[in-house]
């Protein structure tokens, strides 16, 4: 066995540590010349120089260890505040506020399209025959649901055998899509003819169904509107049925139109279009050419578009339409006419005097709103011939859905490439799919109304009507007779059978409602610097010392790192590693024939920079020379 013994370093070995120590602070000296020697002087320099304010009362009241904690709290409690100030304002810029400019422009105006509808669909040739056995049918269903009999225009019901097929075939259908009453949901259990039961506790509504006998039973409260959607239903199978839509184009404009001024000058055939709707019947829309549109060279009554309408309700299908008169609608050049959706009747009997302002509205894109600049980004395939519009978009969305679902396009809406409208005598159940599709339409569960973002740029009309009745009772004998002799007008009804119609500007100015950026890049360094100066009372510079401050702190930091691990090199040399088979050759040597080995054991013992200093410690004398 060893014992270890105490012992004493050599002299030179001594000597040579001591001349490292010496070189090691004067390359320490040298490196950090450019810098601070410790933290506690890199911060009493900055609180005794910086513009901040507040600053230097860390350092003026130190010997006051009370004072420097309220001032410290006080200091860093402002820079809470402050930077509290600075997320309220980053949260207001990315939020993307905008303010409203509002303009009033004076100029010429450009005159909008105007579509006049005659609310009388009309009975086409190529349908008569179809048209007349529905009503036959109708009539038979009215007599035994309501016990009544409606009246019948006498027609020549002699038909061909091709017609008698197509006869039997639409009743075929009718009946399988039959015009029932049902009971309110509170009388249900209770018999037919139980005394409780009145007419009018009963609902009336159709039955649609699928090929997997799937029903659907779309009931209504009042059978006015059953009747009417019904008729509706079997009429449109009707319209689809006909190959070609210019079978359907039976302008009849001279006969609803009996005169029309803009700006004083009698219009013609060029400032017109035609057009059918399937429960408006014909349209007609003055003024859609791009090429030569009107221009209201003055506002006012005179110079705007004069119309003079026939309002008689001749030829008509009275289950479709229960109103009389006309209806017209206002709208840009380049947008479809959606007559139920901003059109409103015009009365018979009555002049009605419509004043228009115009207002154009700018919205900001990108990050500001999520309108769209042309429809381009929207996912949903524009079917119309026209601009996009949202209204535009969200009957796209719908008929595409349509297509997909049910495999046909409804009749109202364009028809997309490839698709074929919806007919029950191809499409049996056709009338199921687009009843549960309208439902899933309204309670956005297409999300039509979610994919169908507003246009950044839109143009709306605002209308205020007057109304006063026309011709007067003193002037209406030979207003009549002007008509009768010009248009071969035979008079049945004098109180309705014309109406007259104005459209003008109200006035030149037109309004802008245009998005700005409320809180731009500029806005932003403002508000910052407001908030610097108010918690601080500093400038750019202030912020240049303290950005100053933080690359120091991060140097010295560094430096101190760098010396630390150079010094644990220097002081604490690796020894050469003591492989396995040295280790077994140490252990097989007999313990009788090994002589003493003589070894050295320097212990090494470091510690970290302080925070007062940057000058490295030396190495502990701790350990000392043993012997075994």
């Amino acid at each position: 066995s060893g014992s270890v013994k105490a012992g004493k370093m050599p002299e030179g070995e001594k000597m040579r540590q001591c001349k490292q120590e010496e070189e090691q602070k004067e390359e320490e000296r040298e490196g950090l010349i450019e810098f601070y020697s410790s933290y506690q002087e890199l911060f009493q320099f900055f609180c005794s120089n910086t513009t901040i304010h507040g600053a230097i009362r860390l350092v003026c009241s130190k010997k006051n260890k009370m004072k420097t904690a309220f001032w410290s709290v006080l200091f860093f409690l402002t820079f809470g505040l402050m930077y509290w100030q600075f997320g309220i304002l980053y949260r207001e810029y990315f939020s993307y506020p905008v303010n409203l400019n509002l303009n009033l422009n004076s100029d010429r105006l450009t005159f909008p399209a105007v579509t006049l509808c005659t609310l009388n669909p009309y009975r086409y040739s190529a349908i008569r025959k179809q048209l007349d056995k529905l009503d036959q049918i109708t009539h038979q269903t009215l007599l035994d649901l309501y016990d009544y009999n409606m009246s019948l225009p006498q027609r020549d019901w002699s038909t061909s055998s091709t017609q008698r097929r197509s006869s039997r075939s639409l009743l075929h259908h009718v009946q399988r899509h039959p015009l029932r009453r049902q009971k309110r949901d509170n009388l249900v259990n209770l018999p037919e003819n139980s005394p409780s039961v009145d007419k009018n506790d009963w609902k009336i509504g159709f039955v649609l169904c699928n090929e997997n006998n799937d029903c659907f039973h779309q009931a209504y409260s009042s059978g006015v509107d059953a009747v009417r959607e019904w008729y509706s239903f079997h009429y449109i199978n009707i319209l689809a049925q006909v190959p070609d839509a210019k079978a359907l184009d039976e302008s009849d404009f001279e006969n609803f139109i009996y005169a029309c001024r803009f700006n004083e000058a009698t219009c013609d055939k060029a400032n017109y279009t035609h057009f059918h709707h399937p429960l408006y019947g014909n349209c007609y829309t003055f003024n859609d050419n791009s090429s030569s549109l009107w221009t209201s060279s003055l506002p006012g009554i005179n110079n705007g578009l004069s119309l003079v309408v026939r309002t008689e309700q001749n030829d008509f299908i009275p289950l479709l339409s229960t109103v009389t008169g006309a209806r017209v609608m206002v709208h840009d050049q380049n947008e479809p006419a959606f007559m139920d959706d901003g059109g409103f009747n015009v009365r018979p009997g009555i002049e009605t005097s419509i004043s228009m302002r115009k207002e154009m509205t700018i919205r900001l894109g990108g990050s500001y709103s999520d309108c769209t600049e042309d429809g381009s980004d929207v996912p949903v395939q524009n079917l119309y011939s026209s601009r996009y519009t949202e209204q535009v978009c969200i009957r796209s969305c719908f008929q595409l859905n349509m297509v997909e679902r049910c495999g046909c396009a409804y009749y109202f809406y364009p028809l997309p490439d490839g698709a074929e409208y919806c007919d029950y005598t191809k499409h049996t159940a056709w009338g199921y799919c687009y009843y549960k599709l309208l439902a899933e339409f309204k309670a956005d569960v297409l999300g039509c109304f979610h994919k169908c973002r507003k246009p950044c740029k839109m143009t709306e009309y605002q209308l205020s009507a007057g109304y006063s009745r026309w011709p007067s009772a003193v002037s209406e004998d030979w207003v009549f007779y002007m008509l009768s002799q010009q248009n071969k007008y035979n008079i049945t009804s004098k109180r309705n059978g014309v109406a007259k119609v104005n459209i003008f500007f109200e006035e030149w100015n037109y309004k802008t409602n245009g998005e700005s950026p409320a809180f731009t890049v500029v806005t932003l360094l403002s508000q910052l610097g407001n908030q610097w100066s108010l918690w601080f009372g500093s400038s750019v510079l202030s912020v240049m010392e303290l950005a100053e401050l933080v690359l120091d702190f991060i140097a010295i930091t560094i430096i101190l790192a760098f010396r630390w691990f150079r010094s644990r090199q220097k002081l604490s040399p690796p020894g050469p590693p003591l492989n396995s088979q040295d280790n077994a050759a140490f252990q097989d040597e007999p313990a009788a024939l090994s002589a003493p080995h003589r070894f050295t054991v320097e212990a090494v013992v470091t510690t970290l920079p302080s925070y007062n200093s940057l000058e490295p410690r030396g190495p502990s004398r701790d350990g000392e020379v043993a012997r075994e």
